[in-house]
């Protein structure tokens, strides 16, 4: 099979336009799932997807068309397909110069592609069997799926970039149910390796969350103390990170618009001295130094890349620091251009409290598991609403006292920042609503005093 650089530069090669960006992205894939007990499947994939972006001067400014295919197509029919699209679509409102210098950290250019086998589970399937017994003896079963993911990014553009990126992931979902299924729980973790995932440890959080299922107690709607854990915290950050467009921002579309015209950049967010940040390189959370996009949006530009994507704080010490801004908004509004990457850490740099801890500190208030059906009610505010799941529990005096109904949600992620009183330490953690897209986070838990339960409801 063609080497993957080899299609890049045949790709370049056959190019009659104006400039073009080239990628491909060489797949690899393992998993296992397992339902009742007992592993159901296991499986390995591979997959390879090419990418051609051209770039055409029609006179009247630079115009950009994408096609995408998979396998190993006909390059020269695929680039012709690109240089088609670009002339048919007109001038593009982003256009800029392609970027030509090389950011740091462009990777090995000649390596083979980085890949996944199902041997990345040798020491994970066995500790799964044994809680699998384990679960049994209790009268309980275990539902679940591991997968592990290796893809290797090969870029080359007309400018002379040739660029390569391997992005390993990983992540592990773990369902504690009764032999009635009236009783649910979860447990989650991401990983880029497995060499560090404890299923004993999965397994017994949900063999903990289970035992304090076992008591049912109902609550009206309204709005409670809430201990939201990082795994909840994520799925909101990862949202209202997200919409953190500048241009949405500068024109009026989003939470982050300043009334009156102008972003919120310099507006207080939280009392707390929350810090919300990006970096490729923050430890077990790595990802690509440099932007990879074949469309262009409100938040990443076609002309943009192979730019670098540095660290960058959206939130320092709980005042909004930053923007996501291609290179050609931040020319119109004189800001600087800031890209997005693929990890997201919120911390509170003085918080040492346990998720134990803060539960062992709380009077009277709701633990949750994880929200789910995520939807956005209102851009202006970034109201969201939607489902607890798999465990909601009332804590009293300190100590989880049952298992609570299910609640329909309204909040704000940035109301939520400004009103959490308590930051935990942060952990790496894995979300439940995202983690098909976004699985690189690290959150502290977080304790609202008067979190929005807008009504019952009857999911599990």
């Amino acid at each position: 099979m063609t080497r993957a650089q080899d299609l890049v530069e045949q790709a370049l090669a056959a190019s009659t336009a104006d400039g073009q960006v080239t990628f491909v992205v060489e797949g690899s894939e393992a998993n296992l799932r397992w339902a009742g007990n007992s592993l159901t499947t296991n499986g390995a994939m591979r997959s390879r997807r090419i990418v051609v972006v051209s770039f055409v001067d029609g006179g009247t400014g630079m115009a950009a068309g994408t096609v995408t295919r998979s396998g190993t197509p006909d390059i020269a029919e695929l680039v012709a397909a690109s240089e088609q699209s670009a002339r048919d679509a007109g001038p593009a409102e982003d256009a800029m110069p392609l970027v030509g210098e090389a950011p740091p950290g462009a990777g090995d250019w000649d390596a083979d592609p980085a890949e996944t086998s199902i041997g990345v589970f040798a020491d994970f399937a066995p500790a799964l069997g044994q809680a699998f017994g384990e679960a049994a003896d209790r009268g309980e079963l275990l539902f679940g799926f591991a997968e592990h993911s290796m893809s290797t990014t090969y870029l080359g553009s007309s400018t002379g970039l040739r660029l390569r990126h391997d992005q390993p992931t990983g992540r592990v979902e773990l369902n504690g149910k009764s032999p009635d299924f009236s009783r649910s729980v979860w447990a989650g973790t991401s990983t880029r390796d497995f060499t560090d995932v404890s299923v004993a440890d999965l397994a017994a959080d949900v063999q903990k969350k289970m035992a304090w299922s076992q008591r049912r107690i109902e609550l009206p709607a309204g709005r409670y103390e809430t201990l939201l854990p990082p795994s909840a915290v994520s799925d909101l950050m990862i949202y209202l990170y997200w919409t953190m467009e500048a241009r949405d921002a500068d024109e009026g579309r989003n939470v982050f618009a300043r009334p009156g015209g102008g972003n919120r950049i310099g507006d207080r967010l939280a009392q707390l001295p929350l810090t919300l940040r990006s970096d490729p390189h923050h430890p077990g959370l790595e990802a690509s130094p440099f932007l990879v996009t074949g469309a262009s949006s409100g938040g990443a530009s076609v002309f943009d890349n192979g730019m670098a994507t540095p660290a960058v704080s959206w939130i320092e010490n709980g005042v909004l620091a930053n923007l996501v801004r291609p290179r050609a908004w931040a020319l119109r509004t004189t800001s600087p251009a800031t890209a997005a990457v693929d990890n997201l850490v919120l911390e509170d740099p003085t918080a040492t409290a346990t998720q134990e801890e803060m539960i062992a500190a709380t009077e009277r208030g709701l633990l949750l598991t994880t929200l789910w059906y995520i939807r956005e009610v209102d851009p202006q505010t970034l109201l969201l609403t939607g489902l607890t799941r798999d465990g909601i529990f009332l804590v009293e005096d300190g100590e989880v006292t049952g298992a609570v109904n299910n609640f329909r949600f309204n909040e704000s992620p940035v109301d939520l920042l400004g009103r959490a009183v308590q930051a935990g330490r942060t952990e790496r953690t894995l979300p439940r609503e995202w983690n098909d897209w976004f699985t690189r986070t690290a959150m502290p838990a977080l304790r609202v005093p008067d979190f929005n339960m807008s009504s019952v409801s009857p999911a599990s």
